[in-house]
């Protein structure tokens, strides 16, 4: 009997040692997609360059993530989920160090291609982790508590690379992850369950690899598109028959990378597009918003971190909001009117500059966090909620590729409207005013794509909304 419960209290502390580990990876993949952003000034100054050239460190990192994102359960099943989330640990601290050592914005941005690419593994081999390992009345309640590091990472993100940049420098940002790394790679060994290694179906690295290079081309060609015209067009054409070759090829292939079937399901294909214009927005602020503090309202980058408070905060609690507001209003109706508010108040930090409110820079940050915390909740579920159980996980997985995607190009364009109208304007001042009414402008966009939405299918006689998946 004693034996018994022994080992039931052993299992169980194993248990909870692995959600922590899971936890503890997400959290420091959500903490480096945020953390550089009020470090980017300094960077910046540091290498020689100017703050909005140093975008490629901010995409390389996300696009990197989006690319080999899908491949992370393959992985697993051919290696085994313990020798994989090992490795993705170890890449990540490497990425780290080599970031850290970095003396050029060219081997910055290589480290942290490096760093994405062990990052890109980290949540979706934890949740497979947590899903093969923890009985499945528990399941729920331990993917809550791994969800929360997606949560907590935006909010200490700004606010620890702020306090780093000011009391040390912008190089703790990414030596910080190394002691942690460190701990989790050796309780990763003792914790984390071995997983079956062995034949896993053939994964489409082709289709992939079109995927991929749709992306990256898009990416670029939209980075080079005000200094080289001719190179831009060249890149969104291979952009262009990268995807389009992607649709013969999953025609052929046995099991490819997404099926075209999910596109049969008309609000995946119109939650797809609506998610990807949205985000472009929402991606843009968070890249912007230190660079307005520090470098046009003269913020050092604690107070500049410690500004993006009240969007994190704001988004967690507006959390609880959505099931109910989605019930009375619909699916449809709700994001048509909460698009509005989020593009209205990206436009409105436009307005900001020295002598504004502080109360109102406030109110406009707690505003845009609420309504956009709100907004991936409702877009996630709109997107994924008509998918068969076949096409469940190739859906869910072609739609972190988009978000990820989405966060570069919100970066890439905002960066670069800001050096647009700098140029054009001389000064840089309006640039940003003139770059948050465009970001805005394109968010607000979205709200015609949602539109499209199939009211019937979301919305049956009113039913009561499943409450939608977190960002």
């Amino acid at each position: 009997m004693h034996t018994a419960s022994s080992s039931a209290a052993s299992q169980a502390f194993s248990q909870k040692a692995m959600l922590w580990i899971v936890f503890t990876g997400f959290f420091m993949q959500t903490l480096d997609t945020t953390i550089v952003n009020t470090a980017l000034p300094s960077m910046a100054h540091s290498l020689g360059e100017k703050p909005l050239d140093l975008k490629p460190v901010v995409v390389a990192y996300t696009l990197t993530m989006a690319m080999l994102t899908p491949a992370s359960g393959w992985l697993a099943d051919k290696f085994g989920t313990r020798r994989v989330y090992f490795s993705a640990i170890l890449i990540f601290v490497l990425g780290s160090m080599f970031c850290a050592t970095a003396h050029t914005l060219t081997q910055l941005v290589i480290a942290r291609v490096l760093q994405g690419v062990g990052g890109s593994m980290l949540l979706p081999i934890g949740r497979l982790a947590v899903l093969r390992n923890i009985p499945g009345e528990q399941y729920i309640a331990a993917l809550a508590f791994v969800s929360i590091a997606g949560q907590v990472g935006p909010i200490f993100g700004p606010v620890l690379g702020g306090w780093l940049v000011q009391s040390a420098s912008w190089h703790w940002i990414f030596l910080i992850n190394l002691p942690v790394g460190l701990v989790g790679l050796l309780a990763v060994r003792r914790y984390l369950p071995a997983g079956e290694a062995g034949e896993a179906p053939p994964f489409d690295w082709i289709g992939c690899g079109l995927l991929s290079l749709c992306m990256v081309a898009f990416s670029l060609a939209l980075e080079n598109g005000a200094e080289n015209g001719r190179w831009s067009a060249a890149l969104a054409a291979t952009s262009v028959a990268a995807a389009l070759l992607y649709i013969p090829h999953a025609r052929r292939h046995r099991t490819p990378l997404f099926r075209l079937a999910l596109f049969r399901e008309p609000n995946f294909s119109v939650g797809l597009i609506g998610n990807l214009v949205c985000r472009i927005g929402s991606g843009a602020v968070p890249f912007l918003l230190p660079l307005l503090f520090q470098l046009q309202l003269g913020y050092s980058p604690f107070h500049s971190g410690l500004m993006l408070l009240p969007v994190a905060i704001a988004g967690t609690i507006s959390k609880r909001w959505i099931v109910p507001l989605v019930n009375r209003y619909g699916y449809d109706n709700f994001l048509l009117i909460n698009t509005l508010i989020v593009g209205a108040s990206i436009a409105s930090f436009a307005a900001m500059s020295p002598g504004w409110p502080l109360a109102m820079s406030i109110v406009q940050l707690a505003v845009f966090g609420a309504a956009n915390s709100m907004q991936f909740a409702a877009m996630n579920s709109v997107t994924l909620k008509g998918l068969s159980r076949e096409d469940a996980g190739s859906g869910n997985s072609l739609f972190s590729m988009v978000q990820m995607l989405a966060i570069g190009l919100g970066v890439t364009i905002g960066g670069g409207l800001v050096s647009l109208f700098s140029v054009k304007l001389g000064v840089a001042a309006p640039a940003y005013r003139l770059a948050f009414l465009s970001v805005g402008v394109i968010t607000l966009l979205s709200a015609l794509v949602f539109r499209r939405l199939d009211a019937d299918a979301l919305n049956p006689v009113r039913r009561p909304a499943e409450a939608p998946p977190a960002r």
